[in-house]
């Protein structure tokens, strides 16, 4: 528990950036760039998403290492995945920057938004790096046990962010545009507290910060590559599948468009949050794995469905009784208001799943289980995220509310199998990433 509330207040903060935005801009900007930032911030969460893939693996090899004494093989393994994630930002970026314009007309953006959804995303996307910078720091210390310290670099950061959204786009008037720098001045100013802080607690942190040592080990970025691929490509399908979702919806007007991206930022605050849990769970697996103590890491699980039943119950209580409240923090628009009730009635089919996927989830990725984990992030976020919202938005004529509806049940996919999965005990007969290191 107490590993965990960090975890889930890091996820808190981090997803507030894209929050504070689209309150801040649905308040002064309007529905038009409510839509833009709903429809950009998409595109950006994708490439994070990928990134992070990758840090996850840096995270599971960490955990494992610490789990099996190998603590000589962390330089190497820290390095590398260093310079691995580096390299990637910085081609993830350019290609989106290449490619702008394709994107944002293959998500159908609304003509009233297209203009700021584009400078939103030109401005995030050339920021990715200090995005991704952030989390390969924080997924190396939720490695190694460490889940105070990217609590503090994300406060920083909301800080800063909420300062300067206050300042760019509300005193100012530089609208969306205000809203993409300061998400992206806060993001490079947690990256740079969090190498401070390495860089001065290089010894105990298992990382010399030696030229050389950022020098690519061909065995560990085999390894991260192996294992960061199926997770990048995880996240990245259920992430491309919401461009999919979001087109669909987006034919059905800016309303429909503002209305979505709203109840799924609040969505993803939920999401996030008790993603901590899962955050918390996956080092403890994975240490515990390393250690060959495979009887302590089930416990973690059920302990982790333990709360996250817990969690679920609370969240689908507050949008029951609370749901039109909190589309109002970011839409004065009536008209949004009064479609927000049937997001709810849709999105709270989606919650049981989650319950399920916190513990599964976090095993599977634990023990370096990367293909399966992928395979059911395809059938989750391909098959089933875009398939459903097809069949109940469009070819059953429910509209929005089907639309909404093939997004919530799709988690599914991921939770049901992941679920027999453990419960199968077929994963005990895998080898180790420790045995490997």
């Amino acid at each position: 528990m107490w590993f965990t509330l960090p975890f889930m207040a890091s996820n808190a903060l981090q997803v507030l950036y894209s929050t504070i935005d689209m309150i801040i801009v649905g308040k002064y900007v309007g529905t038009a760039g409510l839509s833009a930032v709903a429809q950009s911030s998409q595109i950006v969460n994708f490439a994070t998403m990928v990134c992070l893939g990758f840090s996850n693996a840096g995270q599971v090899l960490v955990s494992q290492a610490i789990g099996s004494g190998k603590r000589k093989e962390m330089n190497d393994i820290i390095g590398s995945l260093f310079s691995l994630l580096a390299i990637f930002a910085l081609v993830l970026s350019a290609i989106i920057l290449c490619a702008r314009i394709w994107i944002l007309d293959v998500m159908n953006v609304p003509p009233e938004s297209y203009d700021m959804a584009m400078e939103y995303l030109i401005i995030c996307a050339a920021g990715l790096i200090f995005t991704a910078g952030y989390n390969m720091v924080s997924a190396v210390l939720r490695g190694m046990g460490d889940s105070k310290r990217p609590l503090l670099f994300i406060a920083i950061a909301s800080v800063v962010n909420l300062a300067l959204d206050i300042l760019f786009t509300g005193f100012l008037g530089w609208g969306v545009a205000g809203a993409a720098w300061a998400t992206i001045i806060g993001q490079a100013v947690s990256f740079l507290f969090s190498i401070y802080y390495l860089y001065s607690n290089r010894i105990d942190f298992g990382f010399d910060f030696e030229k050389e040592s950022f020098v690519i080990n061909k065995k560990y970025a085999v390894m991260i590559g192996s294992l960061g691929m199926p997770m990048a490509i995880q996240s990245g399908f259920i992430n491309l599948s919401m461009l999919f979702v979001n087109s669909m919806i987006n034919s059905v007007g800016v309303v429909a468009s503002a209305t979505f991206g709203v109840g799924v930022r609040i969505d993803d605050i939920i999401n996030k949050i008790s993603q901590g849990i899962q955050h918390a769970a996956m080092p403890m697996i994975s240490q515990n794995i390393g250690a060959n103590q495979k009887e302590r890491a089930k416990k973690v699980v059920y302990v982790a469905w333990v709360f996250s039943a817990i969690f679920t119950a609370f969240c689908m209580v507050l949008y029951i009784f609370f749901g039109r409240q909190m589309f109002m923090l970011f839409s004065d628009d009536p008209l949004v208001h009064e479609m927000s009730g049937t997001f709810i009635k849709a999105i709270l089919w989606m919650f049981p799943a989650f319950a399920v996927m916190r513990g599964s989830g976090a095993f599977i990725q634990g023990i370096g289980n990367a293909k399966l984990s992928m395979v059911l992030a395809m059938l989750d976020g391909v098959v089933l995220r875009i398939g459903l919202s097809w069949l109940f938005g469009i070819a059953l004529g429910f509209g929005f509310y089907g639309f909404v509806l093939g997004y919530g049940l799709a988690p599914y996919g991921f939770g049901i199998p992941s679920m027999i999965y453990f419960l199968s005990g077929i994963w005990e007969k895998r080898r180790t990433l420790a045995e490997e290191l």
